[in-house]
């Protein structure tokens, strides 16, 4: 094999494939990428759960396959200079490297025990935009759960309704939900993907607006096409939480709020919070202001924001991440918060219910 590129289009596609090659492995393929140089340079890497193929532009001027080490590829890429690439293998897999006058070679694996990509039957698919796919993956993926101990929970919920896409992560103690209208209409679709697959795939896509992404969807599997790019993942089986269930349109308290106000106040107090304390944030709603207090080892805090109250008098505390965690990726200056009593959850959530985002309150010792 014998084929030249561009070291910024070779590095972009080492990077990106890289984001499926496992970090332990006892199957040492697993740990390389593929390269397939027949009519197109194509880079795959596949950890069995998240497989992810790209193509690279660049010059074949003899075809063949060969498996490169992962992170040494990746390391010897990255560390030469700007400029073309040569890559050239030989019949036993040995691999020379080429910048300029700088060459490294290395012991490359033959591709027939690679595990390929899925071959998937692509019938069920939705498009949207690289940027609104990217906004709702960050704007959801901080309440998944970061533990095995219940697999559904380490995923979010893609509900395809007609022309809506809705998108729900939880944790056992918060609920992110994002609701999207879509171009055209679709079959109903109800599935789970792995919040690994989603982060990293957050991190392929460059969020233009004007560029899409098709994904499909399979009973097993999940796949993003974008650009010269293909995302395969398997998801995660079972049947999801009901959120409608766990969603309320009651309230006794509803606050009108300036978000940046609000969460500036709340991030200064996670200043009196050592990490692994779980100080909540205590509020207290007047018909006037909203008064924040946090009482800690390091010190205390009180500050008084304006607001527009209607409803009942309340006093509610929550951990302050989950304020935070909710309230950074709301677009917009203000944001409404609707609450019932101290032990009832509460709902951060516009007019539309283009978002929802449930928080369940934690109990506290009033600070004087």
């Amino acid at each position: 094999m014998k084929l030249v590129c561009s070291r910024s289009n070779l590095l972009n596609g080492v990077q990106t494939v890289s984001k499926a090659v496992p970090n332990k492995t006892t199957m040492s393929i697993l740990q390389c990428i593929l390269i397939n140089a027949s009519d197109k340079i194509k880079l795959t890497a596949n950890d069995m759960e998240l497989g992810i193929e790209t193509i690279v532009d660049g010059d074949i001027i003899e075809p063949g396959i060969v498996a490169l080490d992962a992170k040494i590829f990746l390391e010897i890429v990255r560390k030469y200079p700007d400029g073309d690439i040569r890559i050239e293998t030989n019949s036993s897999y040995e691999t020379i490297i080429t910048s300029g006058d700088a060459n490294i070679k290395i012991v490359g694996k033959s591709g027939e025990d690679f595990s390929y990509l899925p071959s998937i039957e692509k019938l069920d698919s939705i498009i949207l935009s690289q940027f609104t796919l990217r906004e709702l993956i960050r704007q959801t993926i901080f309440s998944i759960a970061d533990n095995d101990t219940n697999k559904l929970m380490t995923g979010e919920l893609f509900e395809v309704n007609e022309d809506k896409l809705r998108v729900a992560s939880l944790d056992g103690h918060r609920i992110s939900i994002r609701k999207v209208y879509l171009k055209n209409s679709y079959p109903r679709k109800k599935v789970v993907v792995p919040g690994k697959t989603l982060n990293e795939i957050s991190k392929i896509l460059n969020g233009d607006t004007d560029k899409d992404v098709v994904i499909f969807f399979t009973n097993k599997h999940i796949v993003f096409e974008f650009e010269n790019t293909t995302v395969v993942s398997r998801l995660i089986e079972g049947d999801y939480f009901n959120i409608d269930q766990m969603l309320s349109s009651d309230y006794e308290t509803k606050v009108t709020i300036n978000k940046r106000k609000l969460l500036d106040s709340i991030d200064r107090a996670t200043l009196l919070v050592k990490e692994g304390d779980k100080k909540p944030i205590i509020i207290n709603i007047t018909d006037e202001n909203m008064e924040l207090k946090i009482n800690s080892t390091i010190g205390s805090m009180r500050e008084l924001i304006d607001i527009t109250k209607n409803g009942k008098d309340l006093m509610i505390g929550f951990n302050p991440k989950f304020l935070i965690d909710a309230l950074r990726v709301i677009d917009g200056e203000e944001v409404d918060i609707y609450l019932v009593n101290p032990k009832a959850p509460c709902f951060i959530k516009d007019s539309e219910d283009s978002y929802v985002y449930m928080i369940l309150p934690v109990n506290f010792t009033t600070v004087s």
